[in-house]
């Protein structure tokens, strides 16, 4: 091995008497380098999207939630509340509804969901901070709601707007046929006091949140029906130990999930779009590495009366294939330290002075993590390799005479 390499080393760092094969050489580290800086960057920028989604995600979705397996609500009772209040892992807890509805402003209308909370709501979740404009619920105005900022564009309405009204609609419960809009739809009038921006399409455009009073007048509940109770565990390692313990003393008529399993639709939806876009930069890469197979070999013709030589002192055909295996592996190594040197930089000079911006104050997020280091490092160490496989397996003992 230590021969091979030795010969494999001599020949990718020694100038070759044909000037092709130098320019093709240095093509091929080129073309590594670079798929290995593009692949490298890419997954940054999908960690980086993914810290900053789960931000967002936070600052409303709750460490756990308790709903009904069966039916859309049930009665809070002492027995749930003193098994919550017994866990000292639990900081705080909110009764919460939640349903869809139809939102009318003037002309305009959507369907939205609506989100009916407790006070303790802002005390276990982020919202307070992704207000974009106005406040949280104002006590001055009996239906108060903070109103998603893809909403507020949809409707035209925003903040304190004097003399607008935004009207939430909800479909009775019940059978037969309906004669007018009033027996078909419970409504009420709310006064917009805030609105948010979680950097979420899917929370900015339909969500709006109201005080929990409002959320059962618009259903019908009685003042102890919800549909759900969502609760805050500030050690973000004992949220599956507390989640455990709920399952076990609640009971088999409810279900316990974690934020991750509340938002498993966007892990699954953005793990799915890294694997693909991981799988069409590992082609490139393969396409990329072809420039590694010509130069093993041109090579490997260039060299033929060097393999003469060598077979002639003793050298066997496996040794002189192990030669020209090394020196493509060599090769790729040496365009993936580069690449993944300037993909590090680059990421890290991204991370500190934001030199690509979304927006002019937004940043396009990159996050440096070891796991992006190994999956680039193994993956260009793995196709490399191949690469210089199959490129060897020229070489015969046929072509050597």
């Amino acid at each position: 091995m230590n021969f091979s390499l030795y010969i494999a080393k001599r020949y990718l760092f020694s100038k070759n008497s044909n000037n092709a094969i130098n320019i093709i050489t240095f093509i091929a580290v080129f073309a590594v380098m670079v798929g290995t800086l593009s692949l490298f960057v890419v997954l940054s920028v999908f960690s980086g999207l993914k810290d900053l989604g789960e931000e967002s995600l936070n600052a409303i979705t709750p460490s756990l939630e308790i709903s009904p397996k069966k039916g859309k609500s049930f009665f809070f009772n002492d027995t749930i509340q003193n098994i919550i209040e017994e866990n000292k892992d639990i900081a705080y807890y909110s009764k919460v509804i939640e349903e869809k509805s139809f939102l009318k402003n003037g002309e305009k209308e959507i369907i939205a969901n609506f989100k009916a909370v407790d006070t303790n709501f802002s005390k276990l979740t982020n919202i307070r901070n992704s207000i974009y404009t106005g406040s949280w619920f104002d006590k001055r105005f009996e239906n108060s709601a903070v109103i998603g900022i893809g909403i507020s564009n949809e409707l035209s309405i925003s903040a304190y707007e004097f003399g607008a009204n935004l009207k939430m609609f909800v479909p009775k419960p019940g059978k037969g046929t309906v004669t007018s809009v009033s027996k078909a739809f419970n409504e009420i009038n709310t006064s917009v006091t805030g609105v948010f921006a979680a950097n979420n399409e899917d929370l900015d455009f339909n969500y709006i949140f109201i005080p929990l009073k409002s959320g059962q007048e618009l259903l019908g509940y009685k003042p102890n029906q919800i549909s759900s109770i969502e609760l805050s565990v500030p050690n973000a390692s004992d949220i599956n130990s507390v989640a455990n313990y709920l399952k076990d003393k609640i009971g088999n008529t409810f279900e316990v999930k974690t934020r991750n399993e509340l938002n498993a639709d966007y892990y699954r939806l953005i793990n799915s779009e890294r694997f693909i876009t991981y799988l069409i930069f590992c082609l490139i890469l393969i396409i990329a590495l072809f420039n590694v197979v010509g130069v093993i070999i041109m090579m490997i013709i260039d060299k033929k009366d060097n393999q003469k030589t060598l077979y002639n002192i003793g050298a066997s055909i496996k040794d002189i294939k192990r030669v020209f295996i090394l020196q493509g592996f060599l090769l790729s190594v040496l365009g993936l330290f580069i690449g993944l040197g300037l993909g590090i930089i680059f990421v890290l000079l991204q991370q500190h002075f934001g030199i690509i911006m979304i927006t002019s104050t937004l940043p396009y997020p990159m996050t440096l993590t070891l796991t992006n280091v190994s999956v680039v490092f193994f993956t260009i160490l793995a196709l490399g390799y191949i690469a210089s496989l199959i490129a060897s397996s020229r070489i015969s003992k046929q072509l050597i005479d």
